[in-house]
């Protein structure tokens, strides 16, 4: 049994795999540490033979981890790095440790169950967005500010109240609380609607929008092109890059 972690800005994704563990994925808080509900699960576990980690969380979590495995199992966590290449996979960055290990895996699941242009939208704490072409070429991608840091960053430097709503409806509020909260939302649908349509020109074909991460249910919501959700993008990702086979969605 291996145990599979994705350490996202926010969130600490994990899973078991193998020795027919089922494939449930758990998401939790870090906050920069080791949640305790993470700690009680982890109790009652054997001793997996291998612990492979996803970590864009920073180093704090990265050494809290590496702590609390040792206690209780003897193991050290094998953290990913990104590469240029990874079969047919090509990164478009000339210095792949600038791209996000989390990107790079969401290229990879990507390209294994899709074999088609692909756009992947990460919606977290930051919203990230990736191009994929079919032959595996990466064309490169953008970053957003998330919704919530959206929203906190204009509410710091306005006098503009607290938000309490999400959009709903048309496109456009009528207040301005709900304005904020709603263009927050948009930013990142419309800049999805333009990378989609952009794609599909260089790809000659439409792209598979793929949608993940915490704030997925949001956006897609405002979203006006076909899309699938995988919320557990990166941890299939995993998955390949240890030469195992992708488990079905569920």
């Amino acid at each position: 049994m291996n145990i599979l972690i994705d350490i996202g800005n926010s969130n600490l994704r994990w899973t078991c795999h193998g020795d027919g563990h089922p494939w449930e994925v758990q998401i939790l808080r870090h906050s920069g540490g080791i949640p305790l509900d993470l700690l009680a699960a982890w109790d009652t576990l054997e001793a997996p033979a291998r612990i492979v980690v996803s970590n864009v969380g920073g180093a704090s979590v990265a050494e809290a981890l590496a702590r609390v495995t040792r206690a209780l199992w003897g193991r050290d966590p094998e953290y990913l790095a990104t590469r240029d290449v990874f079969g047919d996979l090509r990164i478009a960055y000339a210095e792949p440790e600038r791209l996000g290990v989390d990107r790079w895996l969401g290229l990879v699941a990507a390209h294994a169950e899709h074999r088609s242009a692909c756009l992947i939208l990460d919606a977290g704490t930051a919203a990230t967005f990736d191009l994929l072409l079919a032959d595996g070429r990466h064309l490169g991608g953008l970053i957003l500010p998330g919704i919530e840091m959206m929203r906190k960053s204009l509410l710091m430097g306005t006098h503009i109240p607290r938000i309490e709503s999400e959009p709903t409806g048309d496109p456009w509020a009528t207040d301005t609380a709900a304005a904020v909260a709603a263009g927050s939302v948009q930013a990142i649908a419309a800049t999805v609607g333009r990378l989609f349509d952009r794609l599909a020109e260089v790809a000659g074909e439409p792209p598979v929008l793929i949608v993940t991460g915490g704030d997925a249910e949001r956006v897609c919501a405002q979203l006006e092109r076909p899309f699938t959700v995988v919320p557990d993008l990166v941890l299939r990702a995993v998955l390949q890059v240890m030469g195992d086979r992708i488990e079905p969605r569920r």
